[in-house]
């Protein structure tokens, strides 16, 4: 019988109120577990919330500078451990051990860089129209938030979640995905190894429908951040408001993500932003491209180009060499992506690469990269968010065409051009609806010092994540009149 990794409550590993379980297996080898996990119950995050709320009001009062250095031990401590953490991510996730190293990387940065803000969750002062008056804000912590993170980036998204609410003084309740509770796990462990006080994180693995829907209703949480599916989101935004008492939420959801590739880019370039957007991380990612618009005077050339690059992409285990895309991360996943290529099939779109499961590979949720041509921009396939490798190509006469396509979408979250006009780059980017823009830039990467979130069905357009501003969302401004 394996190990069941037990619920962190209260600065203790604890057995769950419910004592059901679940079983995480390898998506690359599928016959390979990966261990059991508590299925914890309402009652069980209600523990986790009560032990978050009684660690506040310490914590709050640990000075911002003692806080961050928790966080820089944390993240010293992970450093030890890359080798572990990414080959856990890979088993778990599925991706390639490349990008598992890279994201743990991306951990451990994160938590330096938020460390560092430890010293600088600063107010201002200001000057008052009244004599002998001091005016001044200060930045407090909103006291116990919730956290609930998706599978596909399983320590990158808790980290740039976890270390900004820490560092500002709240107290957390952490739900990570179940399909990856096992790195959540050796994070939370990492921190807690760091010298963070009990209480101040607490991990609840188990389902949305109880410890997720807790967690979005619960009257002691004082903010939700939430990464996800759209459908998921929205749900959460109107339980809390049903619930009787607000709370601040974040949101984070869903991408349908443009790349145009104008005349004067060079397409081999250009292939390279799109492979490496639509099927690296096997298009496993909010920010993946998954529609491409190129100009009619070079699409043929560059299609051909494309599938030929597509032809030599390999597909296996993430933990082999030159394996550049892994396995989609559960049977679900697997069975909705190859549903979406059959109705892509159906709409009348061409099918020009891939579009089923590879031969010769051990037991594992493996699919190819796919490429559909001839798609119109009312297709399920050009509209809906199918969070695999399905990359749908598109036709534009002219820059303004491809910008109106671009925009024919209910999400805006990243967007890309490929072009070597400073002029058609700095147009795209002032005309497309989109959080982040890119230029000759994959759409997937996002470096940690700049704000992140979208815009229409993509986030719920408040606060951003990740860069300075994300303390924004963690803190509230409190303003102080002194007459002396």
């Amino acid at each position: 019988m394996s190990q069941i990794h037990l619920d962190f409550i209260g600065g203790r590993w604890v057995p769950s109120e419910g004592r059901g379980t679940f079983s995480v297996t390898n998506p690359a080898d599928t016959d390979q577990s990966l261990g059991d996990f508590q299925l914890s119950t309402k009652e069980d995050a209600r523990n986790a919330i009560e032990a978050a709320r009684s660690a506040f009001p310490a914590w709050r009062n640990t000075p911002g500078p003692q806080r961050g250095r928790i966080l820089y031990r944390a993240a010293e401590i992970i450093e030890a451990q890359v080798d572990e953490f990414a080959r856990t991510l890979t088993a778990e996730e599925g991706k390639t051990l490349a990008d598992s190293v890279g994201e743990v990387r991306r951990a451990i940065e994160l938590f330096r860089f938020y460390g560092g803000q430890g010293s600088r969750l600063d107010g201002r002062t200001y000057p008052s129209n009244f004599a002998r008056t001091l005016l001044y804000s200060v930045r407090e912590p909103l006291g116990v938030v919730a956290l609930m993170t998706p599978w596909n980036f399983p320590i990158a998204i808790p980290s740039w979640k976890i270390a900004p609410a820490l560092v500002s003084g709240n107290t957390v309740v952490f739900k990570p995905a179940s399909l990856t509770p096992g790195i959540a796990t050796k994070l939370v462990e990492a921190l807690e190894q760091g010298g963070l006080p009990a209480g101040v994180l607490n991990l609840v693995t188990g389902p949305g429908s109880t410890v997720g829907e807790e967690l979005a209703v619960n009257k002691d949480i004082d903010g939700i951040s939430f990464t996800g599916s759209y459908e998921v989101g929205d749900g959460i935004q109107r339980a809390r408001a049903d619930s009787g008492r607000m709370a601040r939420v974040q949101l984070e959801m869903g991408g349908k993500n443009p790349t145009i590739v104008l005349p004067d880019a060079k397409l081999s370039d250009a292939v390279d932003v799109v492979v490496k957007s639509a099927f690296g991380l096997t298009g496993q990612a909010c920010t993946a491209t998954s529609r491409v618009i190129v100009h009619d005077s070079v699409k043929e050339k560059f299609t051909g180009l494309l599938v030929e690059r597509i032809k030599s992409f390999r597909v296996g285990n993430g933990l082999e060499q030159g394996v550049e895309m892994g396995p989609a991360v559960s049977r679900a996943e697997l069975e909705k992506d190859l549903r979406y290529i059959e109705t892509g099939k159906a709409e009348g779109a061409r099918l020009i690469a891939g579009g089923g499961v590879p031969g010769s590979q051990r037991p594992g949720h493996y699919i190819e990269p796919t490429v559909f041509d001839g798609v119109f921009p009312d297709m399920k396939i050009a509209q809906e968010e199918i969070f695999g490798p399905v990359l749908s190509m598109f036709e534009a006469s002219t820059v303004d065409e491809a910008v109106e396509l671009a925009n024919r979408s209910e999400f805006g979250l990243t967007a890309c051009i490929c072009t070597t006009s400073l002029g058609s780059a700095l147009e795209f980017a002032d005309r497309v609806q989109a959080g982040v823009v890119k230029v000759n830039r994959p759409t997937v990467g996002l470096e940690l010092q700049v704000p992140f979130g979208g815009i229409k069905k993509s986030s719920s357009d408040s606060f951003k994540e990740q860069g300075e501003e994300a303390i924004d969302f963690y803190s509230r401004l409190k303003t102080v009149y002194v007459g002396y």
